[in-house]
């Protein structure tokens, strides 16, 4: 007869999945309601208004996905790219190799933009590409990259890639919590991913 899994203690120190505070799972074993149980509602409002204060944005098209942060990275192209599209990767890690091929895979053509793992993405390099692509449709880079911690100027990007008429997809999963993520003030037209990689969340403006 099988025997109910007993989970060692660990203690996990990457970017996700990571340590679950006691409070957080003393509340994940409480009664299951449904969801659209008024109860749930308020607090998904709840929740909602702390991603805000999290990305210190006011839109109201802010919400969470149950999902891996490479759900949540998948769900911003699938949403924004449509076959023929074309849109500026920015590679300098893993994780800008993995936005690349969430592009292809929506079988929109990627414009690659390299830089040398452990360097910041390079502003000169991406307003090359802008000029060099007018009929591109979003930019998409790394905040900080986790393959190498390195972190590069969000706020200078997303400035290039707005004024070019481009969306930003940011990958925010090292970053958010740890350096300041100001999505009105800096980071205009931006989609972003958060810090927890087990809990993406959206923010829109």
């Amino acid at each position: 007869m099988s025997q109910s899994f007993q989970p060692p203690q660990r203690t996990l120190m990457g970017p996700g999945p990571s340590d679950v505070h006691p409070r957080i799972l003393e509340a994940m074993g409480k009664p299951t309601i449904g969801h659209l149980d008024p109860a749930f509602i308020g607090m998904m409002d709840s929740m909602k208004a702390l991603i805000q204060y999290a990305f210190q944005t006011n839109n109201e098209l802010t919400f969470c996905v149950s999902a891996p942060g490479s759900a949540g990275m998948e769900s911003c192209f699938v949403n924004l790219l449509e076959p023929g599209d074309k849109a500026i990767v920015c590679v300098n890690g893993v994780f800008g190799m993995r936005m690349l091929e969430n592009v292809t895979r929506c079988g929109a053509k990627a414009v690659r933009v390299d830089d040398a793992w452990g360097t910041p993405v390079s502003p000169d390099k991406l307003e090359q590409a802008l000029q060099d692509n007018p009929d591109a449709k979003l930019v998409a880079f790394v905040h900080a990259e986790t393959s190498t911690g390195v972190r590069s100027d969000a706020a200078a990007l997303c400035k290039l890639a707005s004024d070019h008429n481009c969306l930003s997809i940011v990958d925010c999963v090292t970053s958010l919590g740890g350096i300041a993520v100001e999505l009105d003030a800096q980071l205009p037209d931006s989609l972003l991913l958060p810090r927890d990689s087990w809990e993406p969340v959206h923010a829109w403006a």
